[in-house]
């Protein structure tokens, strides 16, 4: 695909499609041509097209006709209406059913050619925002790094050296440590800093549901695919794409990743056409890599790739100075989401509990355990009873070990936000399997790799709407 996006030309006159052809691929956009609505239809069900020039006298549906059902296929497609019989009340109804705008024949190439730049931005602008919404996130503003630690202000520093490069960075580090937000911070020092930032979990996400998350679809390309779509990788195309997770991906999918990384194309599912792409990769992993390239369940040749710049986030446990400035923090953030007065001065008692505290969880789980305590604060101040039991009195637990005891510390809060996760998890994976196969929960089902009973009984439980 041409960098600049994929226009569909749907008009009965061949003059004016080749003029169309010649003068959109001059400007470096893929062009297809279709010689009547229900062709143009039939090409639009195959694959997604950033905008559509569409003809209104042709014989057949004719042009009215065809914008609305586009439209039904996709309630956001960008359509520029071309007429020879410009009239007033042409270009209002047109407008009215939801075309971009209208032109008249004969029209001036640089006209037209305004108008088709236009529509492509509004086009990527609405696909990045559908995008943004469905990836896995608490929430949409980007959150703060806070560091004091000589560990963290070293990484900080790094990110800001590598940042403007195009090579793929790999972070590594416990849950929990901040992996996204290194990656959003690599992306807004980047001179890809005002291009898209797309999120991608994957974590046992079944193959061909990643795929179709990654590479996109066209219609029928598998059970449930009722309508084309784009990938993570076309809507990122020029920004930055994050890749969470990454030691869980098959090793098909390995593959076409690394394919990607080297050819800089990929092929959506059920496709011919290879798409060009310029995509800077960030990947994550909270697994030893080399380990799974020696146990031969990571790809030895796609590890080298990913790897070529490395940040290795440290637990929190192993940069203390942090917990005081990141519990501070947390304290100013959620006071005001929750309207408390609470002040972020924190006395010697509780500072002295949190510091002692393993946290297992890192930054995500102190942010948990200041969240309940600002919720719960029956004064101004945070105190020692406010913090969560497991905090002030970590359980220890026996295990046999080689027939001697040993002593474990059961980390309560950790499991609490574990089943958090996996729950948020799988509400996303069914909406997002819900959503690709059109609300058909038999298809939604067998995607998932389910039952429709079992599938049926998630969506009661978790209150989803499709």
């Amino acid at each position: 695909m041409a960098k600049k996006g994929s226009i569909l030309v749907v008009d009965d006159e061949e003059v004016m499609r080749d003029v169309l052809e010649s003068l959109l691929a001059a400007e470096g956009y893929q062009v297809d041509l279709a010689r009547s609505g229900e062709e143009g239809l039939d090409k639009f069900q195959q694959r997604p097209y950033d905008l559509v020039l569409l003809d209104v006298s042709m014989p057949g549906i004719g042009g009215l006709r065809t914008l609305e059902e586009i439209l039904k296929l996709d309630a956001e497609a960008v359509i520029v209406m071309i007429t020879a019989y410009a009239t007033f009340d042409t270009a209002i109804s047109a407008m009215q059913r939801g075309a971009f705008t209208c032109i008249s024949k004969p029209f001036d190439n640089k006209e037209i050619l305004n108008l088709v730049t236009a529509g492509v931005r509004r086009r990527r602008k609405d696909e990045e925002r559908r995008t943004l919404k469905q990836t896995l996130k608490r929430s949409t503003e980007p959150r703060e790094i806070v560091a004091r630690s000589e560990k963290m202000l070293e990484i900080l520093a790094f990110v800001e050296q590598v940042a403007p490069a195009r090579s793929t960075i790999l972070v590594t580090g416990e849950s929990g440590t901040g992996k996204e937000l290194i990656a959003r911070l690599i992306h807004n020092h980047s001179a890809r800093a005002d291009k898209p930032f797309i999120t991608v979990n994957s974590a046992n996400l079944p193959t061909e549901l990643l795929e179709a998350e990654l590479f996109g679809h066209t219609r029928g390309a598998f059970t449930g695919a009722v309508a084309a779509r784009k990938g993570y990788f076309e809507v990122a195309d020029g920004g930055s794409i994050f890749l969470d997770e990454i030691g869980n991906i098959s090793m098909e999918t390995q593959a076409k990743l690394l394919r990607v990384i080297q050819e800089r194309d990929f092929t959506p599912l059920g496709d011919t056409t290879r798409r060009q792409v310029d995509v800077r990769i960030i990947a994550a992993t909270n697994v030893d890599l080399k380990q799974a390239v020696d146990e031969g369940s990571f790809r030895e040749d796609l590890f080298y790739r990913l790897n070529v710049i490395s940040i290795a986030l440290p637990p929190l446990r192993e940069r203390r100075e942090d917990v005081l400035p990141l519990a501070q923090h947390f304290i100013r953030k959620y006071a005001a989401d929750n309207g408390r007065d609470v002040s972020d001065q924190i006395g010697a008692p509780v500072l002295s509990a949190l510091e002692a505290y393993n946290w297992q969880g890192n930054v995500r789980e102190l942010e948990n355990v200041m969240e309940r305590a600002v919720i719960i604060a029956r004064g101004k101040t945070i105190e020692r009873e406010d913090l969560r039991e497991e905090v002030l009195n970590p359980q220890r637990a026996t295990s046999q070990v080689g027939g001697q005891k040993v002593a474990t510390q059961i980390d309560l809060s950790r499991g609490i936000s574990f089943y958090d996760e996996v729950n948020r998890f799988q509400i996303e994976l069914i909406r997002r399997a819900l959503e690709i196969t059109g609300g058909h929960q038999s298809r939604a089902a067998k995607l998932l790799g389910m039952n429709t009973t079992t599938l049926n009984s998630k969506i009661r439980y978790y209150n989803i709407r499709p």
